[in-house]
């Protein structure tokens, strides 16, 4: 189904959440140039009543990121309030500053989810990639304290040119360890160079390595998944997200973004000509059920299909794939060119 309905409104059941764009790291793939924090943060007040307005709404699920989110003081006040509204919450952090007493909060707030960003199986690599010196080992000890805590914990792999090959090796340390794995490939957003793009060749065989893994291991041994980037309708990969089929990009449909100054957005990797507004003029709620919103996705038709799409026979229900990687590389939406099914007629195969 194209987007979750509930009475005549779309639900975001899925939050992204930007809530601060303050981080300690300076990664060459960071979308959103994060550093420092933006002027115009959300007060703990403002903060406060956004989650209260994403409960009536219906979310679901709010993921708190940043930037890196544990330097917002006030993290810990907003998780608490999205868990006593029903809501559960998850977290994307780098490790960098995680110690026991983040943990111990989390382990109280029985987070649904916790993420960690690694992006190579040794030092060289994670922490050339993530710019600072001795990152690599702050997110291990930070995993690994994790799991005393017995939180549930993803670690996603963003993969450029720079760390493809680690692939396999850290495949090997995530075995068997009770933790899942997110494999995304960088795109030319923010501060990530073209240069360190992966080739289409590239891509396509990272989604048979993720296909090969799916299949060689039990969801036990080693649960991973392709990020919505990846697909789509392949005569020979399987979908390599949590759903059965690709069904087309969710944002504004079944997921929101917001960024840590109140702009409402469907996706963080989409640039700002795609903000809706901002909730300091006008709320959540009625930027959601606005009938003029993420216009792009609510009011789709197949005739919008971009040039590396209009003649595909899956148009209709793929709607061009992931609009963020689609218009990072050909700037307009329903256009992604990073598309298995594309690749095989590309290539005849």
């Amino acid at each position: 189904m194209i987007g979750k309905m509930y009475g005549k409104q779309f639900v975001p059941y899925q939050v992204v959440w930007e809530i601060t764009l303050k981080c300690n790291l300076k990664c060459i793939h960071c979308g959103s140039s994060a550093g420092r924090k933006r002027p115009e943060e959300l007060s703990t007040k403002e903060a406060m009543k956004l989650c209260k307005d994403l409960a009536e709404i219906g979310s679901k699920q709010v993921c708190l990121m940043g930037g890196e989110p544990f330097l917002r003081k006030d993290w810990y006040q907003l998780g608490k309030e999205i868990k006593d509204l029903g809501m559960d919450l998850l977290m994307i952090s780098n490790g960098y500053a995680v110690d026991r007493d983040i943990l111990s909060k989390l382990s109280r707030l029985e987070i649904y989810g916790l993420s960690f960003s690694l992006d190579g199986a040794e030092s060289s690599t994670h922490d050339y990639i993530r710019g600072v010196k001795g990152s690599f080992d702050r997110v291990i000890k930070a995993i690994s304290m994790s799991r005393e805590y017995d939180l549930p914990i993803t670690v996603i792999t963003t993969v450029n040119r720079l760390n493809l090959k680690d692939l396999p090796r850290l495949r090997d340390f995530l075995i068997n360890r009770d933790i899942a794995w997110q494999i995304q490939v960088a795109m030319p957003q923010g501060r990530f160079s073209r240069d360190l793009l992966i080739s289409k060749e590239e891509f396509y065989a990272l989604g048979l390595f993720i296909a090969n893994l799916r299949r060689k291991y039990s969801v036990k041994e080693l649960p991973v998944i392709g990020a919505h980037c990846f697909g789509y309708f392949s005569k020979y990969i399987p979908h390599l997200g949590l759903s059965k089929q690709w069904a087309g990009c969710q944002a504004g449909l079944s997921i929101l973004s917001i960024k840590s100054n109140g702009d409402i957005i469907g996706c963080l990797t989409l640039p700002d000509d795609f903000i809706e507004g901002n909730i300091r003029d006008i709320s959540v709620v009625e930027i959601w059920e606005s009938e003029d919103s993420f216009a792009y996705n609510r009011k789709f038709k197949e005739d919008t299909l971009g040039e590396n799409c209009r003649k595909c026979k899956y148009g209709g229900v793929c709607r061009g794939g992931c609009t963020g990687v689609s218009v990072s590389l050909t700037g307009e939406p329903h256009n992604d060119p990073y598309c298995f099914y594309a690749i095989e007629r590309e290539r005849g195969f």
